[in-house]
């Protein structure tokens, strides 16, 4: 607390100081926070109480049946959980930063009502003066203002961390996510959270019948991306986590069973016949869900955001018969040296899968590759060198490096 009640106090000086003097070279200001309060300094008086209201009626109608109320609808569950959880007020807004929704808990509801942090309220800087929302906004990426970095003194208390929003096929900007609290509950992973919250509600808007027709490689980048095979590595809009080898498994079964798994689901496929009690799992989960910015459901355990894995990426290659394309994203062996039952089972599944549509399909570059990660596997380079003698291909350049890889493996 006391390093956060000097950086308030900081906050406090170089506000007043710029405030009073007018200062327009501040160094202890972020340049977007002095920007801001130039631009809020024009249209914005200094002692305004509440953010004005746009009309009630017209603000209904723009929410009501539109892509994002429908996506706040389908996961508004996990918002309202995280608001109630945390003692946080959530809102989402249109792209004028007209607050659209809102949900807080018991004692931030009551704060964000007093100044108009409802349904209508504009909060864009010119209305109401440097926020979160706006900067996120006005500046596309997501944004954090603490205390007195707001220019209305009414949120001078507050926290605010603001994600944009946008249409994950055609990259039209919707709005911002906003998360905001008390100053004293500050949280690294606050921006963070903002940002896996904005992908939630962008991977359940509706998709539309403009967009039938884009390819899959357009869609944007899904919050959890994580790679299982040859190496494990998790990143959540593209930071990368931390996380010891018992919570990569957990993360790795509850990727690859989305739609949940219950507690003695969860222990048997990670743990088999193993004695280790329900409540070093539970631990194991707390602390992962911690990592997660509190993206993990209960009951059944399940994780909150948009995934990718190449487990799932390399199945569906090979399900659209991309048997190249398929070798290349393959990078060995699932979590190799896992004894988590069920990934055993399914890294078996994967090398299977890859070696018999090789058998199947040997295409000369694709066998190359995966001899370096297979070295032993010579009935896959044998399929090679003679699917290449039946085609007639006896001078392929790829024969000579197949027939080394082949001594090598039976030496």
């Amino acid at each position: 607390m006391d390093e956060l009640d000097r950086r308030r106090r900081r906050a406090l000086a170089a506000w007043t100081t710029w405030a009073e003097e007018g200062d327009g070279t501040l160094t202890t200001v972020r340049p977007e926070i002095l920007d801001s309060w130039t631009r809020s300094g024009a249209s914005v008086a200094r002692d305004v109480v509440q953010a004005p209201l746009a009309d009630e009626t017209e603000t209904r109608s723009f929410w009501q049946g539109s892509p994002l109320q429908i996506a706040v609808e389908r996961v508004e569950d996990e918002l309202r959980r995280t608001a109630e959880d945390g003692d946080l007020v959530l809102a989402v807004t249109d792209p004028d930063t007209r607050v659209l929704w809102t949900y807080g808990g018991r004692v931030m509801r009551r704060k964000a009502e007093t100044v108009n942090f409802v349904p209508g309220g504009r909060w864009d800087d010119r209305s109401v003066g440097t926020n979160a929302l706006d900067l996120a906004n006005r500046l596309d990426r997501p944004s954090m203002v603490f205390s007195a970095e707001h220019y209305a003194a009414i949120v001078h208390n507050w926290v605010c961390w603001a994600a944009p929003l946008h249409d994950p096929v055609s990259g039209v900007k919707l709005g911002v996510l906003d998360i905001s609290t008390t100053w004293d509950r500050t949280h690294p992973i606050g921006l963070a959270t903002a940002r896996v919250l904005a992908r939630l509600v962008e991977q359940a808007l509706p998709r539309t019948d403009q967009y039938v027709d884009e390819s899959p490689e357009e869609i944007a980048e899904p919050g959890l991306v994580l790679s299982l095979l040859g190496t494990a590595e998790a990143r959540v809009d593209g930071q990368r986590l931390l996380l010891n080898r018992r919570q990569t498994e957990i993360l790795s079964l509850l990727a690859l069973h989305p739609d949940g798994l219950s507690l003695d689901q969860l222990h048997a496929m990670l743990y088999g016949d193993h004695a280790v009690t329900f409540s070093t799992l539970k631990a194991e989960v707390s602390h992962l869900r911690h990592a997660l910015a509190g993206q993990l459901a209960s009951r059944p355990y399940r994780l909150l955001m948009p995934i990718a894995t190449d487990v799932d990426h390399v199945l569906t290659l090979l399900r659209r018969g991309q048997v190249a394309a398929a070798v290349e994203a393959y990078g060995g062996d699932l979590l190799p040296g896992t004894e988590s039952p069920a990934l055993v089972e399914m890294g078996e599944y994967v090398a299977v899968a890859v070696r018999e549509a090789l058998l199947a399909d040997p295409q000369p570059d694709a066998v190359l590759h995966y001899s370096e990660l297979a070295p032993y596997d010579t009935a896959v380079l044998e399929a090679c060198l003679a699917e290449l003698g039946r085609e007639g291909r006896l001078r392929h350049p790829a024969i000579p490096l197949l027939k080394a890889r082949l001594a090598v493996a039976d030496a």
